[in-house]
Protein backbone atom coordinates (compact mmCIF):
# COMPACT_ATOMS: atom_id res chain seq x y z
CA UNK A 1 0.00 0.00 0.00
CA UNK A 2 2.72 2.20 0.60
CA UNK A 3 4.11 2.10 -2.78
CA UNK A 4 0.91 2.76 -4.34
CA UNK A 5 0.28 5.28 -2.25
CA UNK A 6 3.62 7.07 -2.83
CA UNK A 7 3.26 6.59 -6.41
CA UNK A 8 -0.13 8.17 -6.55
CA UNK A 9 1.20 10.98 -4.02
CA UNK A 10 3.92 11.94 -6.75
CA UNK A 11 1.58 11.62 -9.84
CA UNK A 12 -0.80 13.90 -8.23
CA UNK A 13 1.50 16.69 -7.55
CA UNK A 14 3.45 16.57 -11.01
CA UNK A 15 -0.25 16.86 -12.34
CA UNK A 16 -1.01 19.94 -10.46
CA UNK A 17 2.24 21.31 -10.16
CA UNK A 18 2.83 21.15 -14.40
CA UNK A 19 6.81 21.30 -14.16
CA UNK A 20 8.18 22.86 -16.90
CA UNK A 21 4.15 22.72 -18.84
CA UNK A 22 4.57 19.18 -18.48
CA UNK A 23 0.94 18.34 -19.65
CA UNK A 24 -1.47 16.68 -17.20
CA UNK A 25 -1.85 13.23 -19.65
CA UNK A 26 1.92 12.80 -19.88
CA UNK A 27 2.10 13.10 -15.51
CA UNK A 28 -0.65 10.56 -15.33
CA UNK A 29 0.79 8.04 -17.58
CA UNK A 30 4.04 8.36 -16.16
CA UNK A 31 2.82 7.49 -12.68
CA UNK A 32 0.50 4.65 -14.92
CA UNK A 33 4.58 3.36 -15.78
CA UNK A 34 5.83 3.67 -12.49
CA UNK A 35 2.91 1.55 -11.03
CA UNK A 36 2.92 -0.48 -13.92
CA UNK A 37 6.89 -1.31 -13.71
CA UNK A 38 6.45 -1.87 -9.84
CA UNK A 39 3.96 -4.39 -10.14
CA UNK A 40 1.15 -2.14 -8.35
CA UNK A 41 -0.99 -2.55 -11.07
CA UNK A 42 -0.81 -5.13 -14.11
CA UNK A 43 -1.12 -5.58 -17.61
CA UNK A 44 -4.50 -6.92 -17.03
CA UNK A 45 -5.68 -3.98 -15.30
CA UNK A 46 -5.38 -1.73 -18.70
CA UNK A 47 -8.46 -2.78 -20.87
CA UNK A 48 -10.37 -2.55 -17.06
CA UNK A 49 -9.76 1.00 -16.63
CA UNK A 50 -10.27 1.93 -20.09
CA UNK A 51 -13.55 0.12 -20.19
CA UNK A 52 -14.35 2.35 -16.91
CA UNK A 53 -12.98 5.41 -18.94
CA UNK A 54 -13.43 5.44 -22.27
CA UNK A 55 -16.98 6.74 -22.80
CA UNK A 56 -16.80 9.26 -20.43
CA UNK A 57 -13.75 10.73 -21.65
CA UNK A 58 -15.21 10.36 -25.39
CA UNK A 59 -18.23 12.41 -23.75
CA UNK A 60 -15.99 15.09 -22.31
CA UNK A 61 -14.28 16.21 -25.17
CA UNK A 62 -16.90 16.46 -27.87
CA UNK A 63 -19.09 18.57 -25.37
CA UNK A 64 -16.14 20.71 -25.23
CA UNK A 65 -15.61 20.93 -28.55
CA UNK A 66 -19.40 21.59 -28.85
CA UNK A 67 -18.95 24.35 -26.38
CA UNK A 68 -15.11 25.97 -28.06
CA UNK A 69 -17.34 26.71 -31.26
CA UNK A 70 -20.44 27.92 -30.31
CA UNK A 71 -18.33 30.86 -27.99
CA UNK A 72 -16.02 31.60 -30.95
CA UNK A 73 -19.97 32.26 -32.47
CA UNK A 74 -20.63 34.27 -30.27
CA UNK A 75 -23.20 32.14 -28.34
CA UNK A 76 -22.32 32.16 -24.93
CA UNK A 77 -21.46 36.43 -25.22
CA UNK A 78 -24.94 37.18 -26.46
CA UNK A 79 -26.32 35.25 -23.46
CA UNK A 80 -24.71 36.78 -21.09
CA UNK A 81 -24.96 40.52 -22.90
CA UNK A 82 -29.18 39.69 -22.30
CA UNK A 83 -29.00 38.65 -19.58
CA UNK A 84 -27.12 41.98 -18.69
CA UNK A 85 -30.55 43.56 -20.09
CA UNK A 86 -32.50 41.71 -17.85
CA UNK A 87 -30.84 43.21 -15.14
CA UNK A 88 -32.10 46.15 -15.80
CA UNK A 89 -29.72 48.31 -14.10
CA UNK A 90 -29.74 46.99 -10.66
CA UNK A 91 -26.50 45.36 -9.88
CA UNK A 92 -28.35 42.49 -6.95
CA UNK A 93 -30.73 41.44 -9.85
CA UNK A 94 -27.91 40.70 -12.63
CA UNK A 95 -25.67 39.27 -9.82
CA UNK A 96 -28.70 36.86 -9.65
CA UNK A 97 -29.46 35.90 -13.20
CA UNK A 98 -25.48 35.87 -13.90
CA UNK A 99 -25.42 33.09 -11.18
CA UNK A 100 -28.48 31.24 -13.05
CA UNK A 101 -27.22 31.81 -16.61
CA UNK A 102 -23.72 29.71 -15.04
CA UNK A 103 -25.81 27.53 -13.65
CA UNK A 104 -27.65 26.67 -17.06
CA UNK A 105 -24.35 26.54 -18.86
CA UNK A 106 -22.97 24.42 -16.42
CA UNK A 107 -25.85 21.77 -16.74
CA UNK A 108 -25.69 22.04 -20.72
CA UNK A 109 -22.18 22.47 -21.19
CA UNK A 110 -20.36 21.07 -18.58
CA UNK A 111 -18.48 23.00 -15.72
CA UNK A 112 -15.24 23.12 -17.24
CA UNK A 113 -16.80 25.42 -20.02
CA UNK A 114 -19.42 27.37 -17.63
CA UNK A 115 -15.80 28.04 -15.66
CA UNK A 116 -13.32 28.75 -18.55
CA UNK A 117 -15.65 29.92 -21.20
CA UNK A 118 -18.39 32.21 -19.63
CA UNK A 119 -15.66 33.76 -16.56
CA UNK A 120 -13.71 35.61 -19.27
CA UNK A 121 -17.21 36.99 -21.35
CA UNK A 122 -18.12 38.08 -17.65
CA UNK A 123 -14.92 39.74 -16.60
CA UNK A 124 -15.37 41.61 -20.26
CA UNK A 125 -18.78 42.66 -19.59
CA UNK A 126 -17.96 43.94 -16.01
CA UNK A 127 -15.15 46.08 -16.58
CA UNK A 128 -17.45 47.69 -19.86
CA UNK A 129 -19.87 48.26 -17.31
CA UNK A 130 -17.02 49.82 -14.80
CA UNK A 131 -17.62 48.00 -11.72
CA UNK A 132 -15.15 48.53 -9.22
CA UNK A 133 -12.23 45.19 -8.76
CA UNK A 134 -13.57 44.14 -5.46
CA UNK A 135 -17.42 44.04 -7.51
CA UNK A 136 -16.05 42.29 -10.16
CA UNK A 137 -14.12 39.65 -7.91
CA UNK A 138 -17.70 39.05 -6.47
CA UNK A 139 -19.34 38.26 -9.71
CA UNK A 140 -15.96 36.04 -10.91
CA UNK A 141 -16.35 34.28 -7.70
CA UNK A 142 -19.76 33.56 -8.26
CA UNK A 143 -19.28 32.53 -11.66
CA UNK A 144 -16.39 29.99 -10.61
CA UNK A 145 -18.41 28.44 -8.02
CA UNK A 146 -21.65 27.75 -9.96
CA UNK A 147 -19.82 26.40 -12.84
CA UNK A 148 -19.58 23.08 -10.09
CA UNK A 149 -22.16 23.43 -7.33
CA UNK A 150 -24.60 23.10 -10.76
CA UNK A 151 -23.26 20.54 -12.23
CA UNK A 152 -25.29 17.61 -11.41
CA UNK A 153 -28.59 17.97 -13.68
CA UNK A 154 -27.18 15.47 -16.26
CA UNK A 155 -24.94 12.63 -16.89
CA UNK A 156 -22.81 15.33 -19.13
CA UNK A 157 -22.86 17.90 -17.08
CA UNK A 158 -19.42 16.95 -15.63
CA UNK A 159 -16.77 14.55 -15.84
CA UNK A 160 -17.13 12.88 -12.81
CA UNK A 161 -20.92 12.29 -13.62
CA UNK A 162 -20.39 10.07 -17.10
CA UNK A 163 -17.43 8.12 -14.88
CA UNK A 164 -20.28 7.45 -11.86
CA UNK A 165 -22.92 6.80 -14.57
CA UNK A 166 -21.21 4.09 -16.97
CA UNK A 167 -19.82 2.57 -14.12
CA UNK A 168 -23.06 2.10 -11.57
CA UNK A 169 -24.83 1.53 -15.39
CA UNK A 170 -27.05 4.60 -14.41
CA UNK A 171 -29.53 5.51 -17.12
CA UNK A 172 -29.79 9.16 -18.37
CA UNK A 173 -33.55 9.10 -18.13
CA UNK A 174 -33.28 7.45 -14.58
CA UNK A 175 -30.08 9.81 -13.61
CA UNK A 176 -32.02 13.27 -14.86
CA UNK A 177 -35.21 11.79 -12.79
CA UNK A 178 -33.35 11.93 -9.58
CA UNK A 179 -30.58 14.54 -10.23
CA UNK A 180 -32.52 17.65 -11.48
CA UNK A 181 -34.30 18.33 -8.50
CA UNK A 182 -31.41 17.92 -6.40
CA UNK A 183 -29.92 20.93 -8.58
CA UNK A 184 -32.72 22.48 -8.21
CA UNK A 185 -31.97 22.51 -4.45
CA UNK A 186 -27.92 23.31 -5.05
CA UNK A 187 -28.65 26.01 -7.39
CA UNK A 188 -31.13 27.58 -4.92
CA UNK A 189 -28.58 27.00 -2.00
CA UNK A 190 -25.34 28.31 -3.77
CA UNK A 191 -27.38 31.62 -4.80
CA UNK A 192 -28.45 32.11 -1.50
CA UNK A 193 -25.22 31.86 0.36
CA UNK A 194 -23.06 33.58 -2.59
CA UNK A 195 -25.52 36.56 -2.21
CA UNK A 196 -25.27 36.38 1.69
CA UNK A 197 -21.84 36.65 1.32
CA UNK A 198 -21.09 39.09 -1.19
CA UNK A 199 -24.05 41.44 -1.39
CA UNK A 200 -22.07 44.32 -0.03
CA UNK A 201 -19.82 43.86 -3.16
CA UNK A 202 -22.84 44.12 -5.36
CA UNK A 203 -23.42 48.12 -7.27
CA UNK A 204 -26.78 48.80 -6.45
CA UNK A 205 -26.98 50.62 -9.92
CA UNK A 206 -25.44 49.65 -13.14
CA UNK A 207 -25.33 51.67 -16.64
CA UNK A 208 -27.22 49.30 -19.78
CA UNK A 209 -26.13 52.09 -22.26
CA UNK A 210 -22.44 50.65 -21.26
CA UNK A 211 -23.81 47.38 -22.91
CA UNK A 212 -23.04 46.49 -26.42
CA UNK A 213 -26.07 45.29 -28.43
CA UNK A 214 -26.30 41.26 -28.29
CA UNK A 215 -26.33 40.81 -31.63
CA UNK A 216 -23.15 42.13 -32.08
CA UNK A 217 -21.57 39.50 -30.29
CA UNK A 218 -22.84 37.32 -33.43
CA UNK A 219 -19.04 36.34 -35.48
CA UNK A 220 -21.05 33.38 -37.06
CA UNK A 221 -24.68 33.56 -37.67
CA UNK A 222 -24.87 29.97 -39.09
CA UNK A 223 -22.68 28.53 -36.84
CA UNK A 224 -25.19 30.02 -34.02
CA UNK A 225 -27.95 28.77 -35.59
CA UNK A 226 -27.14 25.41 -35.71
CA UNK A 227 -26.02 25.22 -32.06
CA UNK A 228 -29.48 25.67 -31.00
CA UNK A 229 -30.78 22.57 -33.36
CA UNK A 230 -27.52 20.68 -32.17
CA UNK A 231 -28.27 21.50 -28.23
CA UNK A 232 -31.99 19.90 -28.91
CA UNK A 233 -30.93 16.85 -30.90
CA UNK A 234 -28.48 16.09 -28.47
CA UNK A 235 -30.72 16.35 -25.44
CA UNK A 236 -33.43 13.94 -27.83
CA UNK A 237 -30.64 11.46 -28.11
CA UNK A 238 -29.14 11.42 -25.22
CA UNK A 239 -32.81 10.56 -23.52
CA UNK A 240 -34.10 8.37 -26.55
CA UNK A 241 -31.07 6.56 -28.11
CA UNK A 242 -29.81 5.32 -24.75
CA UNK A 243 -32.89 2.53 -24.68
CA UNK A 244 -31.18 1.56 -27.86
CA UNK A 245 -28.13 0.94 -26.41
CA UNK A 246 -26.11 3.84 -28.02
CA UNK A 247 -23.16 5.20 -25.86
CA UNK A 248 -23.24 9.10 -25.07
CA UNK A 249 -20.08 9.73 -26.13
CA UNK A 250 -21.37 8.97 -29.98
CA UNK A 251 -24.26 11.09 -29.68
CA UNK A 252 -22.34 13.97 -28.60
CA UNK A 253 -19.68 13.44 -31.05
CA UNK A 254 -22.35 13.21 -33.71
CA UNK A 255 -23.47 16.54 -32.44
CA UNK A 256 -20.08 17.38 -32.50
CA UNK A 257 -19.39 16.62 -36.11
CA UNK A 258 -22.64 18.43 -37.83
CA UNK A 259 -21.58 21.74 -35.46
CA UNK A 260 -18.08 21.80 -36.81
CA UNK A 261 -18.95 20.80 -40.37
CA UNK A 262 -21.22 24.11 -40.50
CA UNK A 263 -18.69 26.26 -39.16
CA UNK A 264 -16.09 24.55 -41.36
CA UNK A 265 -18.28 25.71 -43.82
CA UNK A 266 -18.96 29.32 -42.92
CA UNK A 267 -15.33 30.01 -42.78
CA UNK A 268 -15.62 32.46 -39.98
CA UNK A 269 -14.65 30.07 -36.95
CA UNK A 270 -10.86 29.10 -36.91
CA UNK A 271 -11.24 25.23 -36.75
CA UNK A 272 -8.36 24.26 -36.48
CA UNK A 273 -7.65 26.33 -33.73
CA UNK A 274 -10.66 24.81 -31.81
CA UNK A 275 -9.86 21.55 -32.56
CA UNK A 276 -6.26 22.68 -31.31
CA UNK A 277 -7.51 23.74 -27.94
CA UNK A 278 -9.53 20.53 -27.32
CA UNK A 279 -8.64 18.83 -23.66
CA UNK A 280 -7.18 15.89 -25.52
CA UNK A 281 -4.76 15.35 -22.56
CA UNK A 282 -7.97 14.46 -20.86
CA UNK A 283 -7.65 11.05 -23.02
CA UNK A 284 -4.34 10.27 -21.27
CA UNK A 285 -5.21 12.15 -18.27
CA UNK A 286 -7.89 9.95 -17.37
CA UNK A 287 -6.51 6.13 -17.84
CA UNK A 288 -3.61 7.20 -16.60
CA UNK A 289 -4.67 8.39 -13.52
CA UNK A 290 -7.28 5.64 -12.76
CA UNK A 291 -4.46 3.31 -13.07
CA UNK A 292 -2.85 4.88 -10.57
CA UNK A 293 -5.75 4.74 -9.07
CA UNK A 294 -6.32 1.23 -9.72
CA UNK A 295 -3.15 0.68 -7.76
CA UNK A 296 -4.47 1.75 -4.45
CA UNK A 297 -7.56 -0.09 -4.79
CA UNK A 298 -4.78 -3.30 -5.39
CA UNK A 299 -2.80 -2.12 -2.41
CA UNK A 300 -6.53 -2.67 0.05
CA UNK A 301 -7.37 1.24 -0.22
CA UNK A 302 -10.61 0.94 -1.20
CA UNK A 303 -11.36 -2.13 1.13
CA UNK A 304 -10.79 0.42 3.99
CA UNK A 305 -12.86 2.75 2.45
CA UNK A 306 -15.76 0.30 2.22
CA UNK A 307 -16.20 -0.87 5.60
CA UNK A 308 -16.60 2.43 6.48
CA UNK A 309 -19.23 2.93 3.65
CA UNK A 310 -20.89 -0.56 5.24
CA UNK A 311 -20.82 1.10 8.60
CA UNK A 312 -23.05 4.22 7.20
CA UNK A 313 -25.25 1.86 5.32
CA UNK A 314 -27.34 1.18 8.75
CA UNK A 315 -28.54 4.33 8.34
CA UNK A 316 -30.88 3.86 5.07
CA UNK A 317 -31.01 6.50 2.30
CA UNK A 318 -29.41 8.97 4.93
CA UNK A 319 -25.91 7.32 4.30
CA UNK A 320 -25.98 9.73 1.51
CA UNK A 321 -24.96 12.47 3.99
CA UNK A 322 -21.90 10.92 5.54
CA UNK A 323 -20.83 8.98 2.05
CA UNK A 324 -21.14 12.75 0.70
CA UNK A 325 -19.38 14.51 3.21
CA UNK A 326 -16.35 11.61 3.41
CA UNK A 327 -15.79 11.88 -0.70
CA UNK A 328 -15.91 15.56 -0.92
CA UNK A 329 -13.19 15.68 1.68
CA UNK A 330 -11.09 13.30 -0.22
CA UNK A 331 -11.82 15.53 -3.56
CA UNK A 332 -10.97 18.59 -1.87
CA UNK A 333 -7.27 17.07 -0.63
CA UNK A 334 -6.77 14.29 -3.67
CA UNK A 335 -8.50 15.91 -6.29
CA UNK A 336 -12.21 15.05 -7.71
CA UNK A 337 -11.43 12.34 -10.70
CA UNK A 338 -9.67 10.03 -8.72
CA UNK A 339 -11.84 9.96 -5.65
CA UNK A 340 -14.77 9.53 -7.63
CA UNK A 341 -13.15 6.06 -9.04
CA UNK A 342 -12.05 5.28 -5.20
CA UNK A 343 -15.54 5.98 -4.18
CA UNK A 344 -17.36 3.48 -6.83
CA UNK A 345 -15.13 1.00 -6.58
CA UNK A 346 -15.64 1.32 -2.71
CA UNK A 347 -19.24 1.44 -2.98
CA UNK A 348 -19.72 -1.66 -5.31
CA UNK A 349 -17.78 -3.46 -2.71
CA UNK A 350 -20.47 -3.02 0.04
CA UNK A 351 -23.16 -4.70 0.80
CA UNK A 352 -25.24 -2.31 0.23
CA UNK A 353 -28.15 -2.84 -1.93
CA UNK A 354 -31.50 -1.23 -3.33
CA UNK A 355 -31.78 2.40 -2.64
CA UNK A 356 -29.48 2.52 0.53
CA UNK A 357 -26.67 1.37 -2.22
CA UNK A 358 -28.01 4.33 -4.88
CA UNK A 359 -27.97 6.69 -2.48
CA UNK A 360 -24.90 6.18 -2.00
CA UNK A 361 -23.84 6.18 -5.51
CA UNK A 362 -25.77 9.62 -6.22
CA UNK A 363 -23.67 11.18 -3.00
CA UNK A 364 -20.74 9.88 -4.24
CA UNK A 365 -21.05 12.02 -7.69
CA UNK A 366 -22.42 15.04 -4.95
CA UNK A 367 -19.09 15.16 -3.44
CA UNK A 368 -16.90 14.50 -6.15
CA UNK A 369 -18.30 17.78 -7.81
CA UNK A 370 -19.05 19.86 -5.01
CA UNK A 371 -16.07 18.79 -2.66
CA UNK A 372 -13.51 20.38 -4.95
CA UNK A 373 -14.49 23.80 -4.29
CA UNK A 374 -13.09 23.81 -0.60
CA UNK A 375 -9.85 23.73 -1.75
CA UNK A 376 -8.22 25.11 -5.25
CA UNK A 377 -6.45 21.62 -5.89
CA UNK A 378 -10.24 19.84 -5.93
CA UNK A 379 -10.12 19.83 -9.35
CA UNK A 380 -8.19 20.95 -12.76
CA UNK A 381 -11.05 23.06 -13.68
CA UNK A 382 -10.24 25.21 -10.52
CA UNK A 383 -7.03 25.08 -11.38
CA UNK A 384 -7.42 26.06 -14.90
CA UNK A 385 -9.78 29.09 -13.90
CA UNK A 386 -7.41 30.35 -11.33
CA UNK A 387 -5.41 30.49 -14.51
CA UNK A 388 -7.28 32.11 -16.47
CA UNK A 389 -8.56 34.92 -13.78
CA UNK A 390 -4.40 35.82 -13.62
CA UNK A 391 -3.96 35.91 -17.37
CA UNK A 392 -6.92 38.98 -16.63
CA UNK A 393 -4.99 40.15 -13.96
CA UNK A 394 -7.40 38.73 -11.42
CA UNK A 395 -5.49 37.37 -8.38
CA UNK A 396 -6.99 35.23 -5.97
CA UNK A 397 -4.62 33.40 -3.42
CA UNK A 398 -5.18 29.86 -2.46
CA UNK A 399 -5.82 30.86 1.33
CA UNK A 400 -8.44 33.75 0.25
CA UNK A 401 -9.82 30.90 -1.98
CA UNK A 402 -9.54 28.42 0.99
CA UNK A 403 -11.39 30.37 3.27
CA UNK A 404 -14.30 31.42 1.28
CA UNK A 405 -14.39 27.81 -0.48
CA UNK A 406 -14.53 26.18 2.69
CA UNK A 407 -17.26 28.40 4.09
CA UNK A 408 -19.41 28.39 0.58
CA UNK A 409 -19.34 25.07 -0.17
CA UNK A 410 -20.03 23.18 3.46
CA UNK A 411 -23.60 24.36 3.59
CA UNK A 412 -24.67 24.08 -0.23
CA UNK A 413 -23.03 20.49 0.71
CA UNK A 414 -24.80 19.54 3.04
CA UNK A 415 -28.30 20.90 1.76
CA UNK A 416 -27.70 18.84 -1.58
CA UNK A 417 -27.24 15.42 -0.13
CA UNK A 418 -30.25 15.83 1.85
CA UNK A 419 -32.24 16.76 -1.07
CA UNK A 420 -30.65 13.52 -2.34
CA UNK A 421 -31.86 11.55 0.32
CA UNK A 422 -35.05 13.28 0.40
CA UNK A 423 -36.01 12.32 -2.82
CA UNK A 424 -34.94 8.93 -3.09
CA UNK A 425 -36.86 7.80 0.19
Amino acid sequence: MLAAFIIFLLTLIFVIWQPKGLGIGWSACIGAAVALASGVIHWSDIPLVWHIVWNATATFIAIIIISLLLDKAGFFEWAALHVARWGDGRGRLLFVLLVLLGAAVSGIFANDGAALILTPIVIAMLQALRFSPQATLAFVMAAGFIADTASLPLVVSNLVNIVSADYFKLGFARYASVMIPVNLASVGMSLLVLYAFFRKDIPAKYDIAQLAAPATAIRDRASFVAGWWVLALLLLGFFWLEGLGVPISTVAAVGAAILLTVAVRGRVIPTREVIAGAPWQIVFFSLGMYLVVYGLRNAGLTDILTRTLDGLAAHGVWAALGTGVLTAILSSIMNNMPTVLVGALAIDATTSQGVVREAMVYANVIGCDLGPKITPIGSLATLLWLHVLDKKQIHISWGYYFRVGAMLTLPVLVVTLAAVAIRLQ
